[in-house]
């Protein structure tokens, strides 16, 4: 919702504001010295302050002469009336050290003075207290109400080596309050609390919760709901503050849904949160600039309602111009005191402050209020009757801003065409007429009405013609006609025809109905057959320019009206809209902003489409604009990003490309180099800015308050109470005490405010001296420098979604969709898998290490533990069948989302079977409850199995997942080889399957007498008798009973598996034969050893030896964990986890040893990978910062 909104009635009237007593009590008016002279609310004293609450209800002003405050009502919709509400005079507020007030909607009035707060509820006239607001050292720079009532502070604490000085020193944090009733008194109680770093200063507040950051020359933007952050805009130049008044009189925000707009000093930027950049950039001092930017924003009604009331609270002591008199006309001073014509008119109000319906500022010490509708009618007034606007020229505005313009939006003078429509949708009623009408028609079934002229207010006339040029090619010829007053006939003043090609080559009959409206003097709109198309005339140039165009089928007009014009917005382009207008495609290609909003759509069109040329222009014109503002433009990295998916089917070159002319870039124009104790290299975070959630440990420290408490106000006996039990905890905990302090602290369960106190005083009290020994500073610090990972928006999934279909059929993100080797050869890759391991990933694959750990266990103890317990066993195997189907149930989803990625990834396969194969065991062990031999097979191969998954878990590691790359990336490579291996070993194994197949008829159990030497009876080793006179007997006395290996022959499969044996090394199965007397045996035998032993396997093996070359690298890896991760992403994380903007940022940073850097930089040297094609400026001063010399010509 936006935190302004207006609406035009130019019937009220704001002649006067009249002060209304409303009932007020002698208790309401506490503090002033005249009650029956309402005029002199503050004594006559001048006004210094002034605040609204958030909802405009209430307004409370401040005199610093005489510390007064005193509270008014401005709810009053039907006369412009202020009703006294209530008056404070604080004797204590007699010093000058006031800092700041505000009030709520429900009547609570918070004041700063000193840095301490002070809180009243003015409705019963009573002291608010806070939970949390008690403890020692707090210091309070800033407070605000937001919509909800919610107190938010911002406040700092003293730390041990505070010297006083409240700006620079000291911790910041932040404190959100809900109002509760505790023993029927009002307490606000600390609900969220935020760390801030130093460097990190609060500027405002706003009422929508929304916080505002000065750090690094940046103003970044941080939404304490939803914990999402973005930068705002970035200067080159340093500045610095030394005091909040100095950071707050500097810098004002103002922002709705669609817009935020900052003022730094004397330069006024509009950041459009839709497309993530600054899109106008003003210098205030530049009178004609803003005097130009205000007539183009008033030439539209919804463009002036919209960033008006965010502009002019910008507008403080300002140099007056003929703007003074819009804004000031009509108003009336609180005080009475002089009329706005009696004003000096040097410049415009301070602090000034905008209601939905009225607008208020402090001038010549008091306050004055006039109604914004008629300020904004005023303005409207003015701009239309000035010169340049005698003739409602709107183009001649844009044309003298450029030449005013000082900004480095000079260049794109057609941009502002567009603006409009990227902001709102100004044709949305034109539009919904349009369309009711022929929808209309045509379930009525009558044709359209074929409106091809029209005309606009008797000054313009425009003609159009559909027809066709060539056999697929159809046209559209429009044409503007001015009435010439002289001779009033029409004279042809512009003329434009667009190329239209049909998708599916359809051919428009010639003069094809069709409808052209007029929306106004200067924009035109056409409804045909195959689109909508808006026309955009320049009276200056005497040209037409296409400005936005969207395919559809106007058999479908109905639905598509429906489901994509009901928005407040025109809709994204779809495929088509590119195809069938090759003008439209390159209007959005050449301008900055229409890039930004419909690049990924174009660049996908031109992908599809195998359009390389456009492909090239768009890659580089995204990385031209984040040239032009390093600080600020980065989102246009994101139209190649977010294509990478497509980028990686058809044109992986540019994944490369984009790879290696990115690496170790900065969003800045200079890189800088810190010295840090703790910082590993290639340290990942969000953003510059960091701001830590410490809401978890306000319990711990109100504890430590409360032992506080105790000990100041010497209640010894519940100290001792306390402290006894505390050393209970500690002795039995004390072996893992340092331990269990340690993650706490780390993930801010306690945090190091309190020392002094508690259970954790001996771990503080421990690192203190332990510090004094071998202190932080006298340990050797790591020189790091900062980069920008340029995968902008890479890792984000869409944020529309539908929470049932995303648990079966998931959205995926750029990241899940492109496994590429190109991404992970740069530490831009590596920083990815980095920031999503250590954030979530790491945690969920513990979860599933365990789980499966656990189904290992129960499965594992069933079948190995042969003295178990029956009952104990079937219990076992049950939750071993739990266990099995939960984690069958993500294969499960794996298949349903994409089967053929599953299947054609191996360890897929093989963990079905380790979950399956023990599935199927324990249900047929719980149904037969006896031990057989199939059984005992199956607990076999299930263990078999299990183990080996166990030891998958270990691929995730570095050590480990190196190895387990290597095997099967070196497995894809070879699997052809292996196949014709195969192929050799099976005709090998048939051919000495037809040789020594026994051909007449024999049992293993009885002995069959033939001549066949492959029977086995004749093969088998048999013993004979020596009779006494040393003749040998012919018949054998003792002969062994053959068996399936006898002769390994007689069957396909184990001739099969004789080869194998062979291979191997064993040849036993092929003795059995006399090699002299078969020669055919031989001959098979000598022509496989020197085919397969001795040629294809060390061809095999140096094959081998080549794939783990390759392949023996941390890309290999870093892929594996990327799949890894991707898996848990889409299977494991819950929908709302994977849009989470802490897991998912748009942006990430991340920390490079500088050592590492250099040795990084001269290996990409030397394999010839560093690329200065694009960035050359950047990376010339990163090669000067890091004192490496490069001359690529050598």
């Amino acid at each position: 919702m936006s935190e302004v909104s207006v609406k035009i009635d130019n019937e009220i009237d704001t002649e006067k504001i009249d002060v209304i007593d409303n009932d007020v009590t002698d208790k309401d008016k506490i503090g002033v010295s005249d009650k029956d002279k309402i005029e002199n609310y503050h004594n006559g004293n001048p006004i210094t302050e002034i605040e609204v609450s958030p909802k405009g209800r209430y307004l409370v002003t401040y005199s610093k002469e005489d510390h007064s405050i005193v509270g008014w009502n401005i709810e009053n919709e039907n006369e412009a009336q202020l009703k006294f509400e209530f008056s404070v005079n604080d004797v204590s507020l007699n010093v000058d050290k006031f800092n700041q007030i505000c009030i709520s909607d429900n009547k609570k009035l918070a004041y700063i003075y000193k840095y301490r707060l002070k809180l009243y509820d003015k409705m019963n006239d009573s002291q608010i207290t806070l939970d949390f607001h008690n403890h020692n050292g707090i210091l309070t720079f800033y407070c605000a109400f937001n919509l909800n009532n919610e107190l938010i502070l911002y406040n700092a604490v003293a730390i041990d080596d505070w010297d006083g000085d409240v700006w620079n020193r000291g911790k910041y944090f932040i404190c959100i309050y809900s109002l509760q009733s505790k023993n029927n008194k009002l307490i606000y109680k600390c609900k969220r609390m935020y760390w801030l770093p130093r460097e990190n200063k609060q500027v405002s507040i706003s009422r929508s919760d929304k916080h505002y950051l000065f750090s690094n020359n940046s103003i970044y933007e941080f939404n304490h709901t939803t914990e999402k952050m973005i930068k705002i805009f970035g200067i080159d130049e340093e500045i610095n503050y030394d005091s909040f008044c100095k950071l707050r009189k500097d810098i004002r925000i103002s922002r709705n849904e669609k817009l935020i707009c900052t003022r730094l000093k004397d330069k006024i930027i509009i950041y459009s949160i839709e497309l993530g950049i600054p899109i106008v950039s003003l210098n205030i001092n530049n009178a004609n600039q803003l005097h130009m930017f205000m007539k183009y924003i008033f030439s539209y009604q919804q463009l002036s309602l919209l960033l008006f009331p965010l502009l002019l609270p910008l507008f403080n002591n300002i140099q007056s111009s003929e703007f003074w008199d819009a804004i000031m006309k009509d108003s009336k001073s609180l005080g009475h005191l002089k009329h706005y014509d009696q004003l000096s008119k040097e410049f415009l109000p301070s602090n000034i402050q905008v209601t939905s319906k009225f607008v208020f500022g402090i001038l010549d010490g008091d306050v004055w209020m006039n109604d914004l509708e008629k300020v904004m009618l005023n303005m409207d007034t003015l701009l239309k009757s000035s010169d340049e606007l005698v003739n409602n020229n709107f183009d001649e505005i844009i044309d003298n801003w450029y030449e005013y313009s000082g900004n480095h939006f000079k260049s794109e003078k057609e941009m502002y065409d567009y603006l409009i429509i990227l902001l709102l949708n100004p044709y949305k009623e034109t539009l919904n007429e349009l369309f009711q009408k022929v929808i209309r028609q045509l379930n009525n079934h009558y044709e359209p009405d074929d409106f091809n002229e029209q005309e606009f207010k008797n000054l313009f006339r425009w003609t159009s013609k559909l027809f066709r040029d060539k056999a697929i090619i159809n046209k559209i010829e429009l044409k503007g006609f001015k009435k010439n007053n002289d001779n009033d006939d029409w004279d042809c003043i512009c003329e434009r025809v667009e190329d239209i090609k049909s998708p599916q080559n359809k051919i428009l009959q010639e003069n094809h109905k069709h409808i052209i409206k007029i929306h106004n003097r200067n924009d035109i709109i056409i409804l045909t057959e195959i689109g909508l198309f808006i026309y955009h005339f320049n009276e200056n140039s005497q040209s037409i320019s296409l400005i936005y165009f969207y395919y559809m089928d106007i058999s479908h007009i109905e639905s598509t009206f429906k489901s994509t014009f009901k928005s407040t917005s025109l809709p994204l382009l779809n495929h088509n809209s590119f195809k069938v207008c090759n003008e439209w495609a390159s209007n959005i290609k050449d301008n900055k902003n229409n890039l930004l909003k419909y690049g990924v759509e174009l660049l996908s069109f031109a992908i599809k489409d195998h359009n390389s040329e456009l492909i090239d222009d768009i890659y580089k014109k995204c990385i031209n604009y984040f040239k032009e503002d390093l600080g600020n433009n980065k989102m246009f990295l994101s139209i190649i990003t977010s294509t990478m998916p497509l980028l990686n089917e058809y044109y992986p070159e540019y994944i490369l490309k984009y790879s290696l002319e990115t690496v170790m870039i900065i969003d800045s124009p200079f890189y800088s180099i810190k010295y840090e104790h703790t910082k590993s290299h290639l340290y990942s975070y969000q953003h510059r800015l960091q701001i830590i959630d410490i809401t978890q440990s306000i319990w711990w420290l109100n504890y430590c308050k409360l032992m506080e408490f105790y000990e100041v106000n010497r209640k010894t006996k519940y100290f001792l109470i306390l402290n006894n039990i505390h050393l209970l905890i500690v002795l039995p905990l004390f072996p893992i005490y340092f331990v269990i302090c340690y993650i706490l602290l780390k993930y801010h369960f306690i945090n190091d405010w309190y020392k002094k106190y508690g259970f954790f005083n001996l771990y503080f009290n421990v690192v203190k001296k332990f510090l004094k020994i071998i202190p932080i500073s006298t340990t050797p610090t790591t020189p790091i420098i900062t980069f920008v990972n340029p995968y902008i928006k890479f890792v984000n999934y869409p944020k529309d979604y539908n929470w049932f279909l995303e648990l079966i059929w998931p959205q995926s993100s750029p990241f899940v969709e492109t496994m590429n080797r190109d991404i992970y050869r740069t530490w831009n890759g590596e920083v990815l898998i980095n920031f999503k391991w250590e954030h979530y990933g790491k945690y969920y694959y513990a979860i599933i290490w365990i789980r499966f750990i656990a189904f290992l266990g129960c499965f594992t103890a069933a079948a190995t533990i042969s003295d178990i317990n029956d009952d104990i066993r079937n219990r076992l195997l049950i939750v071993s069948i739990i266990l099995g189907f939960i984690h069958l149930s993500f294969e499960v989803r794996q298949i349903i989302y994409n089967p053929i990625k599953w299947i054609r990834d191996f360890w897929n396969i093989f963990d079905v079977i380790a979950y399956v194969l023990p599935i199927y065991t324990s249900l047929y062990w719980l149904q037969t409850s006896d031990m057989n031999d199939y059984i005992i097979q199956l607990l076999s191969f299930s263990c078999l199995f299990l183990d080996i998954k166990f030891l998958l878990f270990f691929r995730a590691f570095e050590y480990f997942g190196i190895y387990f790359a290597i095997i099967i990336s070196v497995a894809k490579q070879i699997i052809s080889f292996l196949v014709v291996l195969f192929i050799i070993i099976i005709s090998f194994a048939h051919a000495f399957y037809i040789l020594l197949l026994p051909r007449s008829t024999y049992s293993f159990d009885e002995r069959t007498n033939s001549n066949d030497p492959n029977n086995p009876w004749n093969i088998v080793p048999s013993y004979n008798l020596v009779l006494e006179n040393g003749a040998i007997d012919a018949n054998p006395y003792i002969i062994q009973q053959p068996n399936g290996n006898t002769n390994m022959f007689v069957d396909f499969k184990t001739s099969l598996f004789a080869m194998y044996l062979f291979l191997t090394g064993d040849s036993s199965a092929l003795t059995n034969w006399p090699y002299i007397s078969n020669p055919s045996i031989a001959i098979l035998i000598v022509l496989f050893s020197l085919l397969i032993v001795v040629y294809l396997m060390n061809l095999f093996i140096g094959l081998l030896n080549m794939a783990i070359e390759k392949d023996n690298n941390r890309v290999s890896y870093l892929m594996q964990k990327a799949e890894i991760l991707a898996e848990i992403e889409l299977f494991y994380l819950l929908p709302y986890q994977r849009r989470c903007e802490k897991w998912f940022p748009e942006v990430i940073y991340y920390y490079a040893n500088v050592d590492k850097t250099r040795e990084k930089i001269k290996e990409m040297m030397k394999n010839d990978e560093w690329n200065t094609d694009e960035f050359t400026e950047l990376k010339q001063a990163l090669l000067e910062k890091l004192n490496i010399k490069y001359n690529p010509d050598k």
